[in-house]
């Protein structure tokens, strides 16, 4: 099982635009969430819940879950 490492970057691209790349660093993580910086200087921070794929890595939607939404997964 594949989980998220703090510190890390993560990024995946638009399933509409391939030059659309979403990226996410994490700066916590407790068992079922995990926290991103982002913004000037990394101040601003965002907590996602964490789901599992089929092959058992996390997973987290950082836009929010709709019928194309990104997701990054720990893999």
């Amino acid at each position: 099982m594949s989980k998220f490492v703090v510190g890390k970057t993560y990024s995946t691209r638009s399933l509409c635009n391939y030059d659309c790349v979403i990226s996410a660093t994490i700066a916590k993580r407790t068992a079922k969430t995990v926290t991103l910086t982002s913004g000037y200087m990394n101040r601003d921070q965002k907590t996602f819940r964490l789901s599992l794929d089929s092959n058992g890595a996390e997973q987290f939607a950082p836009w929010g879950t709709y019928s194309m939404s990104p997701m990054i997964r720990a893999a």
